[in-house]
């Protein structure tokens, strides 16, 4: 977790990123990606436009050192150039509650009203006793859910609290992966990286409009290209029966020859089949399309699917 401080902060952050900082309105966040000249992606971020005269920047924890070394490597040079901006590293953790019942659950410990919380924005509040938190009303489950920074010294504190009251239960790295692959959500390291550019991954849809036009962020060119041209190859959903598909299945077309490779993949709880994604030629790549996959040397049937196979409970203010 980043701060981001100064007269041009945002500037400096769509520098970086493909998604229209300027245009969020106070507490207002958005998943934008961070890209390098050969249009890849480094990292996707939620960036919040927070009304404490900062950005909040939230990374992978998996990418946070090189992040980290990119940002403040941009900061210095345009430092360089008399812009006024500058990163506070938060040392805060991050608990994420989510679930049909959080809305419920959390309010019982905070005097602001949820329901004025809509997915995508923020506040800061005082969380079952512990000041200084801020509630993001995201997740990465595809449900209804909250990720609360909170003050390293009592983040403990706070998980005991929410996990004494009866429905709130502990979920390791499993669980939230099968929630995130049912919303058709992409991991970081497995479904997107620094060789896949946006169109590829079906992520067009962060990028800002204004951005686009002045095509003033990392890998523009190259991006926007694949915009008009159409990629080669692009994400997409699969459902199959037999055993379950893992990462690097080789996906068949229907002669037999290989068409693209799984990047993630599980048996869905909530649908009782298994699901995956991956990369195919762009020729298979039509919902509906038959195809096959390789598990244990031996070809089972798999399809084309619309994702999310599940579909999303994202909460919208009224």
């Amino acid at each position: 977790q980043t701060r981001v401080y100064g007269r041009d902060r945002v500037r400096f952050m769509e520098s970086l990123v493909v998604g229209d900082i300027a245009e969020l309105k106070l507490g207002q966040g958005t998943l934008t990606l961070l890209t390098n000249e050969r249009g890849g992606i480094v990292d996707d971020l939620i960036v919040t436009n927070t009304s404490e005269d900062h950005l909040y920047v939230v990374s992978n924890a998996g990418c946070a050192d090189k992040d980290l070394a990119i940002m403040r490597g941009r900061a210095a040079e345009l430092r360089g150039t008399g812009a006024d901006v500058h990163l506070e590293v938060s040392d805060n953790a991050l608990l994420a509650l989510q679930g049909p019942s959080m809305a419920r659950v959390l309010q019982a410990g905070l005097s602001d009203d949820l329901a004025k919380l809509s997915f995508m924005n923020s506040i800061t509040t005082t969380v079952f006793g512990v000041p200084g938190c801020r509630v993001t009303r995201c997740g990465y489950t595809g449900e209804d859910g909250v990720e609360i920074s909170v003050p390293a010294g009592r983040a403990v504190e706070l998980a005991e609290q929410l996990l004494g009251v009866p429905e709130v239960w502990p979920a390791g790295l499993a669980a939230r992966d099968s929630l995130r692959l049912e919303a058709g959500l992409c991991l970081y390291g497995n479904d997107i990286d620094e060789t896949t550019t946006p169109a590829e991954a079906g992520l067009l849809w962060t990028l800002g409009k204004r951005r686009r036009t002045a095509m003033d962020f990392p890998g523009a060119a190259i991006i926007m290209a694949q915009v008009k041209e159409k990629p080669k190859r692009k994400r997409v959903g699969l459902t199959s029966v037999g055993p379950p598909i893992r990462p690097h299945t080789a996906i068949l077309g229907p002669e037999g020859t290989p068409v693209g490779t799984v990047t993630s993949g599980c048996p869905s709880p909530s649908l009782g089949k298994n699901i995956a994604m991956g990369y195919v030629e762009a020729a298979h790549s039509r919902a509906g399309t038959a195809l096959t996959v390789e598990v244990r040397k031996k070809q089972h049937p798999a399809l084309v699917t619309k994702m999310p196979f599940v579909p999303t409970q994202y909460y919208m203010a009224k």
